[in-house]
């Protein structure tokens, strides 16, 4: 602590210089084309790298304003003209505060920031001695180190430390990581998103009420003799409304899963908006996802059994196993296989095995009991009270409208909610795949309602407008159509690969689009989940207001 370090060499016995192999120098040069970082932590404090913008271009040079940036990590090299150089030597600067106590006591030193500015020198210009010690070139005339990658390298590796006092608190030490500097584009999108669903749940309430009211007068008039004209529309279905669906089991499996993912992201996010989840303890978030999961099973399970029953479901130990399964095999399955690649790449980034196996015992362990508890009490509890009789024979559909595709349901569902929260995830995204640290969860929170909001309301038109069509198998429909913004969500990340992201090889390419396969399925449930049960309640609000013979 707060010992200065002019110039110290590295890797190296009895200052001769480190050798890179022409393999090593060919591996170094292909990782410094590809713009590979190098992250270092000091007291757990990642290592930044300052980044200085000039903000007003024109006008005199004293009056520009510089616009501090720090970038994660630093560069490992730096191409130019066809040549390749390592940052061989590293600055680091260390800020620490001096904490303020009574006399006589000695004084507490606490790291509050930690930069580094790397520096590539070449062999010649860095003078050596015994003790490790060195005397780096005066000024800017020294060439900086390259790399060739097809011979042998001899090179020298340096660093020197040194300690600024700052008046940054230790409380506030991650604040320079964390400055956002486009919170703007946060409030534009959020202010824009909840004009949008204000506007939406406008129209809707207007056209929804004022039809619904006029329809619920017609059909509860006595009928008059003149008025033998058949019915048409949503009142015609009601014997079939309720009528179960195909594939019961996986339909409220599927649902108990997105009750899951629900209270999960709820909780998550509410909790990361009061600060608790700090970027300063790695993996924080994961850790509390993958507990949250396991223990929101009960919900899940509950939720699965009491529709499963209401779907006139008998199996329920099938069903529950089913529910426990069904969407954390998938989500095991992908990872496990992208993970096989990983470690085939002998990269840190893999998960070790017995984190696997830890994983596995959580899910057998804990989520699976739970679900089954939760099933068990749901399956017992009365069934949703359904407010009109199901037909013994059901009802011919008619021709449906082009319009009342599945796929154009989806197309036309999904953009409203998507459109909400574009933005934020295209910060998820940069936060994922470029190297950020993610740190808005009060926005992520306001985007998560409007998204929830925006989902039921689509939701029920669609199914408002299925049932005016006489077609009542709405419930897979419902369930496929809500979630639609996660076809969107697809487009955008395969956009995003495209435009954004410069990869090029096979795994890593693997690696995205096996992550953003994961993100696509969790929100199609989630979003799914969302619609289904506003449509439901809907349902059965609308046949309990009229009168039915």
């Amino acid at each position: 602590m707060n010992s200065e370090k002019k110039c110290e060499v590295l890797c190296s016995q009895s200052n001769k210089p480190v050798t890179l192999t022409v393999e090593q120098s060919r591996l170094v040069a292909e990782r410094i084309t590809e713009d590979y970082y190098v992250h270092l932590i000091a007291d757990n404090l990642p290592v930044a790298t300052r980044l200085e913008l000039y903000s007003n271009r024109d006008g005199d040079d004293k009056k520009k304003e510089k616009d501090v940036q720090f970038e994660h990590g630093y560069r490992l090299g730096f191409t130019d003209v066809n040549k390749i150089y390592l940052h061989n030597h590293l600055s680091f600067i260390l800020y620490y505060h001096r904490e303020d106590l009574e006399e006589e006591q000695e004084h507490t030193y606490r790291v509050v920031r930690f930069e580094v500015i790397p520096q590539s020198i070449r062999l010649e210009d860095i003078k050596a001695d015994e003790k490790s010690s060195c005397t780096l070139p005066e000024g800017t005339n020294s060439s900086p180190q390259e790399i060739d990658p097809s011979k042998e390298n001899e090179l020298y590796f340096t660093y020197s430390v040194h300690w600024e006092e700052s008046d940054i608190k230790w409380a506030s030490r991650w604040d320079t990581y964390l400055t956002m500097s486009d919170v703007q584009i946060h409030w534009f999108s959020i202010i824009n998103s909840v004009v949008v669903v204000f506007f939406l749940s406008g129209i809707l309430s207007m056209i929804i009420i004022r039809t619904l009211r006029k329809d619920i007068a017609n059909y509860n008039k006595e009928d008059d003799i003149e008025d033998t004209m058949e019915e048409s529309g949503w009142k015609l279905v009601h014997g079939d409304v309720f009528r179960p669906p195909q594939y019961p089991m996986i339909l409220s499996s599927l649902l108990g899963s997105g009750i899951q993912l629900f209270c999960m992201i709820l909780i998550v996010i509410f909790v990361a908006m009061l600060g608790m989840l700090s970027p300063s303890s790695r993996g924080a978030l994961m850790t509390t996802a993958c507990f949250l999961f396991m223990f929101m099973g009960v919900f899940g399970g509950f939720s699965a059994g009491r529709l499963y029953r209401t779907l006139k479901g008998h199996r329920w130990k099938k069903g529950a196993f089913c529910t426990a399964t069904l969407y954390p095999g998938v989500v095991f399955g992908i990872c496990f296989v992208l993970n096989c690649f990983i470690w085939g790449k002998h990269s840190s980034g893999a998960v070790p095995f017995p984190t696997m196996v830890a994983l596995l015992c959580m899910w057998f362990g804990i989520s699976l009991p739970l679900v089954y508890l939760g099933y068990y009490f749901g399956f017992r509890k009365q069934p949703y009270d359904n407010p009109v009789r199901t037909n013994q024979i059901p009802r011919q559909i008619p021709e449906q409208r082009w319009y009342m595709n599945r796929f154009v349901g989806i197309l036309m569902a999904g953009i409203l909610p998507f459109g909400a929260m574009f933005i934020e995830l295209f910060f998820i995204f940069s936060a994922i795949w470029e190297n950020q640290f993610y740190y808005l969860f009060g926005f992520l929170f306001l985007v998560f309602i409007i998204l929830v909001v925006s989902c039921s309301q689509i939701s029920i038109v669609m199914v408002y407008f299925q049932l005016c069509a006489e077609d009542y198998r709405w419930w897979w429909r419902n369930f496929l159509v809500s979630g639609g913004s996660a076809f969107y969500v697809l487009v955008y990340a395969i956009f995003y690969f495209v435009n954004k992201l410069d990869i090029v090889e096979f795994i890593p390419s693997l690696l995205y689009f096996g992550y953003t396969a994961l993100m696509v399925l969790s929100f199609w449930l989630l979003t799914g989940t969302i619609g289904f049960y506003a449509a439901y309640m809907f349902v059965r609000k609308i046949y309990a207001a009229v009168k039915i013979d």
